[in-house]
């Protein structure tokens, strides 16, 4: 089985060298590293270039500044792989993962889940993101047992997708959104016939103090949360077709629930009142179902942060 592992590039010329390292070091011989240029305007192209004279493994592709999700759709449409691999060039992975993810890709896996590990610039590590570990099984019950347990389910640096799995279904990142990975990723783990979990921490994830989402202005704060308003309203359109069971269908409702409603503490106080009535509209919170006395008591506390700018009586 052939790997492709997309790298989208804008901008990382101090870390990309690091990240290039633990591709081209590899453990797995069959791989081919898709280096795709988002119009960067520093040395970033002049280091992809020294790597390429070192390896035939890389394939550059250099482009105009489109964003994120269109590089990953191109690099989707351009990879000759069996398998695909995100990884952002300012991470870096194990030199043995894709050869620790070979034998679930031998058995023609559609989605296959490893765990990340946030660690600083000096890469002491930070963190260890948990999350469910299970053996191959369907994706509505891998959707079921990774979205209450595992922060990353929509990160799509955490999975290795077979590519024909993601082209048959036409999967394509939202251009011009915030939140493309919220969108989209939770869909290819739900509708999948087969998927897998496993306990290996493979991805670094370096977490920097001037890191874009530290920094972002409170204009791009409004369009994140504008965008995680489209993306809930095109999984509930495609969610129509997936024909779900009730309980898969309310628990992908519930996650993109919670996670829209824990955006409004990022807002003032004026736009909270008018996103609230964005989330009232779409009656948001009936989504929130309670059949434990947890979810009892989370969707009263949440009622209740609420009430004032839902007046509800």
């Amino acid at each position: 089985m052939k790997v492709t592992i997309i790298v989208p590039v804008y901008n990382t010329e101090k870390e990309l060298q690091n990240t290039l390292d633990s591709l081209i070091n590899q453990t797995y011989s069959d791989i081919e590293i898709l280096i795709i240029n988002d119009g960067s305007t520093d040395n970033s192209e002049k280091i992809i270039l020294e790597y390429k004279q070192k390896t035939e493994k890389i394939v550059y592709i250099k482009k105009e500044n489109t964003g994120i999700a269109d590089t990953r759709n191109l690099g989707i449409t351009n990879a000759t792989g069996d398998y695909i691999l995100f990884v952002d060039s300012d991470d870096y992975i194990s030199k043995v993962l894709v050869e620790n993810l070979s034998k679930y890709m031998e058995q023609n896996v559609d989605l296959i889940k490893f765990k990340l590990q946030r660690v600083d610039e000096e890469e002491n590590i930070l963190e260890k993101v948990d999350g469910a570990i299970f053996d191959k099984i369907n994706g509505q019950e891998a959707f079921n047992k990774l979205y209450c347990t595992d922060v990353l389910l929509d990160s799509p640096c955490v999975y290795l997708y077979k590519r024909d799995y993601l082209l048959k279904n036409n999967f394509k990142f939202k251009v011009g959104t915030y939140h493309e990975d919220f969108g989209l990723i939770p869909l290819i783990v739900v509708k999948a016939d087969s998927v897998v979990s496993i306990d290996y921490y493979g991805y670094y994830y370096v977490q920097r103090n001037d890191s874009i989402t530290r920094n972002e202005n409170y204009e791009k704060t409004l369009k994140r949360m504008r965008d995680s308003l489209i993306q809930y309203d095109n999984m509930l359109q495609q969610i129509k077709i997936y024909n779900l069971d009730k309980i898969t269908e309310e628990n992908i409702k519930i996650y993109y629930t919670n996670a829209i409603i824990l955006k409004l503490k990022e807002l003032n106080k004026k736009d909270q009142y008018i996103f609230i009535k964005e989330i009232k509209q779409r009656k948001m919170f009936s989504n929130i179902k309670i059949r434990n006395i947890k979810q009892l008591i989370k969707k009263v506390i949440l009622l209740l942060n609420v009430r004032w700018y839902l007046k509800i009586k």
